[in-house]
């Protein structure tokens, strides 16, 4: 039974929930090893269309608690790379679901809680949320989150907040493209998610899976040759599959396509 993480699916949603609201949600080794089984959980799953990443209480994530940093400082070299390791592994879980991954983001967002906003596919944050990168002021970096918070935000504004661990409001966050979307209170997080969900649950899911590892594998293309040769690929085998072919075919023939019952 996960001490700290919990996964519920309803109508196609998983909704994967840190349980530490004393804590504002800070994670420790036990929650990275829950989140990332769930996040494979709901990856493999049936039953899932669509997970949303979430925190009880007051805050979405407050980063790593106190108590396991206080472990860190007498972990070896071999012990601090075992446990930055299952963090990568953790955000690499998040980027590789096979279901689309949206950020529910409300209080604090700190440290470790923007690379989780940045693994995630899309984000939505409430208003009042802030944002902080904030490794620097324990002399620590934010060095496992950086390629996703990065791919967000950009070099440029990971740069200066990484360096300056400045707080930042929602409205900046969606500036810079770390959140895809701010609404005033959590009520209208929910109703956005529940909307975004719907608007997926519409696509193919085979189609999702595969456009989330075309991106991601585009990313790490270094030619143009190799980009051309992967994407081309990728179509043409999507296209010759039952759900492209029934896709395709739907829109021919102005019918729903089968995955939408």
């Amino acid at each position: 039974m996960p001490q700290f993480v919990q996964m519920a699916v309803a109508q196609g949603i998983a909704a994967i929930s840190i349980n530490r609201p004393e804590l504002h949600n800070a994670f420790n080794e036990v929650v990275i090893a829950e989140l990332t089984e769930a996040m494979n959980s709901a990856s493999q799953s049936q039953d899932v269309r669509v997970v949303v990443l979430r925190g009880e209480g007051k805050s979405f994530c407050a980063g790593a608690d106190v108590n396991w940093m206080k472990r860190m400082i007498d972990y070896s070299y071999e012990e601090n790379v075992a446990d930055a390791t299952a963090m990568a592994d953790m955000l690499a879980a998040i980027r590789k679901c096979q279901k689309p991954v949206i950020a529910r983001v409300h209080g604090a967002a700190i440290g470790g809680g923007v690379g989780l906003t940045a693994a995630c596919d899309m984000a939505v944050a409430v208003k009042s949320a802030l944002f902080c990168l904030s490794e620097v002021k324990l002399g620590i970096l934010p060095a496992v989150i950086s390629p996703y918070v990065m791919e967000k935000m950009g070099p440029g504004p990971m740069r200066r907040y990484a360096l300056t661990a400045e707080k930042f409001d929602a409205a900046e966050a969606h500036r810079l493209g770390l959140v895809s979307h701010v609404v005033e209170d959590e009520a209208q997080l929910d109703a956005w998610i529940a909307a975004t969900a719907k608007a997926i649950m519409d696509n193919g899911p085979e189609a999702l899976a595969a456009c989330k590892r075309v991106l991601a594998d585009v990313q790490e293309q270094q030619t143009s040759a190799g980009k051309q040769q992967l994407t081309v690929e990728r179509i043409s085998k999507q296209r010759v599959t039952p759900e492209g072919q029934d896709g395709l075919k739907s829109f021919l023939e102005k019918r729903k396509p089968n995955w939408i019952q």
